[in-house]
C-alpha cells in the first residue's frame, strides 16, 4: 500500500491560476494576511501532518471501525489522539472567524488543507467538517447567548456538531419528518424522535456533542414550510460553562456499512430515556418554520465538502495505481518489444492512469474554484460584487458536488482495474478508496438531486441569467485558447467551444421544455449535470493550459510542471470533451424513451 503524500505543488497553482487564491490578499481586506508565504508554510506542515497522523490510521480504521457499547461509541485505536492533534495544531478552525477563536484563512487556502485530511483518511474528516457546516449555521441563525455557549469550543473543536435531518419514514423527503417540539415555559423545548444517518452523532473524541435537529413545533404547517431547527446538546451547559446533566439524546445503534467504516452512523433517539422528566432538552435556532432554510447553509458547506472528498479519493487512488504501475512487472514494452516491463509502459494502463489524472485535476479545480468564489461572498467589500459570486458559487455547488464524487466512484473504481487481481484483494488497500468513496453519490443528497437542484433552483430561478454570464467566460477562454500560437492550445480550444455549443443548446431546450414537457425535464436532468461537468472540467483545464504556457514562455518555474499541464489538459480535451455533444443529444431526447415504457416492463 502506497503512502499518501499531498500534491503541494498541483494545489499551488490551481489555488493561485484558478481559484482566485493569489489575488484575495489585495482585492480583500479581511485576508490581508493571507500572503504566499503563510500559505507555503501551511500546506507544508498540513500535508506533514496528513501524511504522518492520519494516513496511517486509514487502514486501521477501515479494519476495526466503531463499536457500540453500553458508554457509547467507541472510535478506533488512535482516533482520540489524532483528533487532539488535529485540534491543538489549529486546522478545525482554519477558516472559520477570528472572533470564536479561528484562524480566518481563506477557504481558497482552507480547501487544500481539507483535501489533504479527506485523503489522508476520509472518515476522520467527517467530524470536523460537520462541526464546522454547524458552526455556520449558528453564526447565521443563533442568539447570542448560544453563540456566547457553543461556537468557541465547536471552532476550536473541543466539542462537534452534527446535522440530523432525515428519518427512517422520510429518507430525502424532509416533509414526512415526525419529531416534535414542547415549548416549556423557560422558552427551552423538549425534543421528540428519531433521526437516522447521523454521521459522528456519537464518539469518544471529545466530551459534548452539538447536534442541530429538526422537529415540528405543535402549530408548525405541514410540509416542509413547518420545520424548525434547534440546538440539542448531549450535555446541558451550566451557566458557568461547565458539563451539567446528561441530555435524552442517544446513540441506539450504528450502522454497519459498505466504507467510511471508522465514521460513526448513528440511528440517534431523543426523548426516549425520559432520564430528564420527557424529552431532550433543545433551543430554538432562528426563527419558527424556517429550520430547512437554515439546515441548507449547513448543507451548501457540506455538499461543498463532499464534492472535496470525491477529488480527495480520486487523488489517493491516483497516487496508489501511479505507485503500483510503475513496480509491477508484467508482459512485453508493445512498441519496443522488451520484456517483462512494468505495467505503467502498457498503453491501456497509461490511458487509466490518465484518465485518473486528468478527472481529478479537473475536479480539484472547478472544487477550488468555487470555494474562492465563497471568499469573496463572505468579504468583497462590494454588495453587487458579494451578490454576482454567490449566484454563480450556488450555481456551481450542485455541479462540484454530483461531478466530483461521482468521478471519485469512477477513479477509484479505475484504480483497482490498474492493480488487476490484486485490487480486488483487501490487503492492497486499493479497494477500500472505492468502498469509502461509493457513499459520496448518496449523502448530502443523490446525483438526481443535485441534478434537479441544478436545473430547477440556480439554472432557472433567474431566467438563465448566471448560466448565460458563465457561457460567456467559457467561450472567451475557448477563443483565446483557439487563438493561441500553441497548437496544443488551439486543439483544446475548439474541442472546449464544440463542447460549449452542445451545454448551450441544451440548456435552451430546458428552457424551452420546463413547462411543456416536465417529464422530459426530469429524465433529462442527470445527463445536462454530466454535460455541465463536462464542460465546467474543459473549461478549468484549458484555463490552467493557458497559464501554464505563460509561464513556460516567461521561462518561470518549474517546465516540466507546466508541460505536464498542457499535456493533461489536451487528454481532457481530447478524450472527454466529446462527450459533451453526446450528453447534449441525451438531454434533448427528453422522455421519448422513458415515457414509453409501462410498469411492466420491469
Amino acid at each position: 500500500m502506497s503512502d499518501y503524500r499531498a500534491p503541494i505543488a498541483e494545489m499551488r497553482f490551481v489555488m493561485d491560476e484558478l481559484a482566485g487564491f493569489r489575488d484575495v490578499a489585495v482585492q480583500l481586506p479581511e485576508f490581508a494576511e493571507a500572503t504566499p508565504d503563510m500559505a507555503d508554510a501551511i500546506l507544508e506542515e498540513a500535508g506533514k501532518f496528513a501524511a504522518e497522523v492520519l494516513a496511517p490510521l486509514n487502514r486501521v480504521g477501515d479494519q476495526q471501525g466503531c463499536r457500540l457499547t453500553p458508554a457509547g461509541v467507541v472510535t478506533p485505536p488512535g482516533w482520540k489522539e489524532a483528533y487532539k492533534a488535529f485540534c491543538d495544531a489549529g486546522w478545525n478552525g482554519i477558516a472559520c472567524p477570528p472572533d470564536h477563536a479561528g484562524h480566518g484563512q481563506p477557504d481558497s487556502l482552507a480547501v487544500a488543507v481539507k483535501e489533504m485530511v479527506c485523503s489522508a483518511n476520509l472518515s476522520f474528516s467527517l467530524g470536523p467538517l460537520l462541526t464546522t457546516g454547524a458552526v455556520e449555521a449558528l453564526l447565521t441563525c443563533a442568539s447570542d447567548e448560544l453563540k456566547a455557549i457553543y461556537l468557541e469550543k465547536m471552532v476550536t473543536g473541543q466539542w462537534t456538531g452534527t446535522m440530523n435531518l432525515t428519518e427512517p419514514q422520510a429518507g430525502s423527503d424532509l416533509a414526512l419528518i415526525r419529531s416534535r417540539a414542547e415549548p416549556q415555559a423557560d422558552g427551552s423545548y423538549r425534543i421528540f424522535g428519531q433521526k437516522i444517518f447521523i454521521t459522528y452523532g456519537d464518539h469518544d473524541m471529545t466530551d459534548n456533542i452539538v447536534h442541530l435537529v429538526l422537529a415540528r413545533l405543535p402549530d408548525a404547517p405541514a410540509g416542509v414550510k413547518g420545520i424548525s431547527m434547534f440546538l440539542v446538546p448531549k450535555f446541558l451547559v451550566n451557566a458557568d460553562g461547565s458539563l451539567g446533566a446528561r441530555n435524552d439524546a442517544y446513540c441506539v445503534s450504528i450502522e454497519h456499512k459498505l466504507g467510511i467504516h471508522a465514521s460513526p452512523t448513528c440511528v440517534m433517539a431523543y426523548g426516549d430515556s425520559g432520564n430528564l422528566g420527557g424529552g431532550a432538552v433543545g433551543y430554538l435556532l432562528g426563527q419558527p418554520n424556517r429550520g430547512l432554510e437554515y439546515m441548507f447553509i449547513m448543507m451548501n458547506e457540506a455538499r461543498l465538502g463532499v464534492g472535496l472528498q470525491g477529488v480527495a479519493l480520486g487523488e489517493r487512488a491516483y497516487q496508489q495505481a501511479l505507485a503500483y504501475a510503475r513496480e509491477r512487472k508484467q508482459g512485453r514494452d508493445a512498441i519496443t518489444g522488451e520484456a517483462l516491463v512494468t505495467i505503467d509502459k502498457h498503453p491501456d494502463i497509461r490511458r487509466m492512469l490518465m484518465l485518473m489524472k486528468c478527472r481529478v485535476e479537473a475536479c480539484r479545480a472547478m472544487t477550488y474554484y468555487t470555494y474562492g468564489l465563497m471568499d469573496r461572498v463572505h468579504a468583497h467589500p462590494d454588495a453587487d460584487e458579494r451578490k454576482r459570486h454567490l449566484l454563480l458559487a450556488e450555481f456551481m455547488i450542485p455541479i462540484v458536488k454530483g461531478g466530483s464524487t461521482e468521478m471519485g466512484i469512477d477513479v477509484t473504481s479505475l484504480g483497482l482495474q490498474i492493480h488487476g487481481g490484486m485490487g480486488f484483494i483487501e490487503e492492497t488497500g486499493a479497494a477500500q478508496h472505492w468502498r469509502d468513496s461509493r457513499i459520496t453519490t448518496i449523502y448530502e443528497g443523490t446525483t438526481g438531486i443535485q441534478a434537479n437542484d441544478l436545473i430547477f433552483r440556480k439554472l432557472m430561478r433567474d431566467g438563465g441569467e448566471t448560466a448565460r454570464g458563465f457561457f460567456g467566460e467559457i467561450g472567451a477562454t475557448a477563443k483565446a485558447l483557439a487563438a493561441a500560437e500553441r497548437p496544443e492550445l488551439k486543439a483544446i480550444g475548439q474541442r472546449l467551444g464544440s463542447a460549449l455549443e452542445a451545454w448551450i443548446k441544451a440548456t435552451e431546450w430546458l428552457g424551452a421544455s420546463a413547462r411543456s414537457d416536465l417529464a422530459g425535464v426530469l429524465a433529462a436532468a442527470v445527463p445536462y449535470l454530466h454535460l455541465a461537468v463536462t464542460v465546467c472540467g474543459g473549461w478549468m483545464m484549458g484555463r490552467a493550459a493557458f497559464a501554464a504556457a505563460a509561464k513556460l514562455a516567461a521561462g518561470e518555474g518549474d517546465a516540466r510542471f507546466y508541460a505536464s499541464k498542457i499535456a493533461t489538459a489536451r487528454f481532457y480535451a481530447d478524450q472527454l470533451l466529446p462527450q459533451a455533444a453526446a450528453y447534449g443529444e441525451t438531454v434533448q431526447a427528453g422522455n421519448a424513451a422513458l415515457g414509453a415504457v409501462s410498469d411492466d416492463l420491469f
